[in-house]
């Protein structure tokens, strides 16, 4: 069982920055990957980035370039680095972990970029 808590999400202005953190309750080291999805009003939920155990990273297109995915394996913790931010980045971020058996995922954070 792995528990997920997201933290850092909030209100900001068009083409500022955001970091949003995901705390594990186990070890993250084991973990195949780690990732973020996002869910817009209205929209099916959809990747943001994934980074691998050994640390390849993947990003969907429109964040290409202004986000970037971390992990702090000795703090069990998973970023995203969110820059140059865009009204239609607004979404509810959640963090996945992905293991061999499950998928688990946080309850989510809430990013709101105003114009």
């Amino acid at each position: 069982q792995v528990h997920l808590v997201e933290s850092g999400g909030g209100l900001v202005q068009a083409g500022g920055s955001l970091r949003v953190s995901c705390a594990a309750s186990v070890s993250i080291f084991s973990i195949n990957a780690m990732g973020w999805y996002r869910q817009a009003p209205g929209k099916q939920r959809e990747l943001v980035a994934t980074i691998s155990r050994g640390g390849n990273t993947n990003y969907a297109d429109p964040v290409k370039g202004r986000f970037t995915i971390s992990r702090d394996n000795a703090k069990n913790t998973v970023y995203l680095q969110m820059v140059s931010l865009k009204p239609e980045d607004t979404a509810v971020y959640y963090c996945l972990a992905r293991t061999t058996l499950y998928d688990y995922w946080g309850q989510g954070t809430q990013v709101t970029v105003s114009s």
